[in-house]
């Protein structure tokens, strides 16, 4: 399932067509994907223009004017793409031949910028886990957004701010972080990449990094950073890349060879001086990576 860096790096790839572009017309190619699309929803999409395109946590908004908000989800195998009369190929640094066939293309928005120049944003998605709804209100209104917690962007997440929504837990660090209605956004590997930053296990109970004292307050500080480092070097390396995941462009992103722990079973541990080696372990049925020499 792609992670938020690389919805973030979607969400940017996507930017210069749709903001400000009129949208033409929507095809809906079957009735439904994960969920059944809104009730007139290519009728109700037509005409708009798309103000701005966010994102929170994993998921995309489209702000339209005079109109709702569209919620996508890219699902474990959506991707987007975008043709042009004068293209249909814009590779990127990997070039990855798109997935995969006309057949998986379900949700095609002919769009029109301010100056007239005439685009088609392609949605394909082979397994249909992805989604698009409605949002009537704003988008954290919605029930998909509105339980969500603090971004890991930014300087929101500060250490002070991780202590107050770990004290007292006592599952496993790992697993609090994975919890959307306290971070929203942070998935699998990153979160196994900023606890080998921080130099902290996975395994010790969260609440241990939000007692009292100087300590706690040097690991949650630790950790805050490494969370919010970890995100911004892999949007900024274009995101992960994994399996189904790629650009709008059809280009792989390229953080995975950043990884320092994730995939890397039985590899030694690339923090000098450590001599450790990484780990696999199963936490509630995913792999987590780390080193019990460092992370403790």
């Amino acid at each position: 399932m792609p992670e938020l860096p690389e919805v973030e790096t979607v969400r940017r790839g996507l930017q210069p067509v749709l903001e400000g572009a009129r949208i033409i017309r929507v095809e809906a190619r079957r009735p439904d994907l994960r969920f059944p699309f809104p009730e007139r929803f290519s009728e109700r999409l037509a005409g708009k223009t798309i103000n701005a395109l966010g994102r929170r946590a994993k998921y995309l908004t489209m702000h339209m004017e005079d109109g709702p908000v569209l919620i996508c989800h890219l699902g474990m195998s959506g991707s987007f793409r975008v043709e042009t009369s004068d293209s249909n190929e814009m590779p990127g640094v990997f070039h990855h031949e798109r997935s995969k066939s006309a057949n998986h293309d379900h949700v095609v928005f002919h769009v029109a910028s301010a100056n007239g120049d005439r685009s088609r944003v392609i949605f394909n998605d082979p397994r249909r886990f992805g989604f698009m709804l409605f949002s009537e209100g704003t988008a954290n209104e919605h029930p998909m957004l509105a339980g969500l917690g603090v971004e890991p962007t930014g300087n929101t997440l500060d250490g002070a701010l991780l202590s107050s929504l770990l004290q007292g837990r006592r599952s496993p660090l790992k697993a609090a972080l994975l919890d959307q209605r306290l971070i929203a956004g942070l998935g699998n590997i990153y979160v196994s990449e900023a606890l080998w930053r921080a130099g902290l296990s996975p395994v010790r109970e969260a609440g241990t990094i939000a007692k009292p004292g100087k300590k706690a307050r040097e690991q949650s500080d630790r950790l805050a950073e490494a969370i919010r480092s970890v995100i911004a070097d892999a949007i900024a390396a274009g995101g992960s890349s994994l399996r189904d995941y790629m650009h709008t462009d059809g280009s792989l992103g390229y953080f995975q060879h950043s990884f320092a722990v994730y995939g890397r079973e039985g590899e030694p541990c690339p923090k000098p001086g450590c001599g450790g080696h990484i780990e696999r372990i199963v936490q509630s049925g995913r792999s987590t990576f780390y080193c019990r020499a460092c992370q403790v």
